[in-house]
């Protein structure tokens, strides 16, 4: 794969600079959506995460004609029935945020009566665990020689937590908690991120397909 370039269909920083660690020991180049400004935003209308990933890898990777890496991820959490789920980046509504999503996160597990305490270690510092949750990532790359794609899906488990910790991360980060770890998601740092997290975890199984498949870019 030495010497080509892939795309990853986001304009996230965050995720941007997640796999961009991930790609650097293979020779690509990585690019993101901030590079195509004129490019349109693809309509998620799916019902799954994996649906969602193949939009967005198959409408911006035709356009291009390139090879374009696209993930679709959020939040599972078992008190609220699976939400905020495929809606997690836009949760909190029409200009949404990070800090919006997180805060009407809360107030849902609040006006549910959410309460997981004592089926894990908690912040021994303070802070209640709320639900049991998990963050869920599925990456599409579409390969636009046979106009296909190659495909994976990681996950994370932890805890809600009753307010954020940490500052490192984006999204939900700061409220998922790590009994393992005793520490949230955003108190990790990239490297310990990549081997723990579900993007982490679907970028291996990706890795691992691709260099089965002998695919090259």
């Amino acid at each position: 794969m030495s010497g080509g370039y892939i795309v990853v269909a986001t304009g996230n920083a965050g995720k941007v600079k997640e796999f961009a660690h991930a790609f650097a020991g293979l020779g690509l180049e990585v690019r993101s959506l901030k590079d195509y400004p004129e490019l349109p935003e693809p309509v998620e209308d799916g019902d799954t995460f994996a649906a969602n990933a193949r939009i967005k890898a198959g409408t911006i990777g035709r356009l291009l004609g390139a090879p374009v890496l696209a993930d679709d991820s959020g939040l599972c959490v078992d008190a609220l029935g699976g939400a905020p789920g495929v809606y997690s980046a836009r949760y909190s509504g029409p200009g949404a945020t990070d800090a919006l999503n997180n805060a009407k996160l809360l107030r849902e597990l609040d006006a549910a009566g959410a309460d997981a305490s004592g089926r894990a270690a908690a912040p021994p510092d303070g802070g209640r665990l709320l639900s049991a949750g998990r963050f869920v990532c599925a990456l599409a790359l579409y390969v636009p020689e046979q106009d296909s794609f190659i495909e994976s899906e990681g996950t994370m488990e932890g805890f809600v937590l009753d307010g954020p910790r940490g500052s490192g991360g984006f999204g939900y980060d700061p409220l998922l908690w790590l009994p393992e770890l005793g520490r949230s998601a955003a108190e990790l740092s990239i490297e310990e991120k990549q081997r723990v997290s579900h993007r982490g975890e679907a970028l291996r199984r990706l890795l691992a397909e691709l260099a089965s498949s002998g695919q090259r870019f």
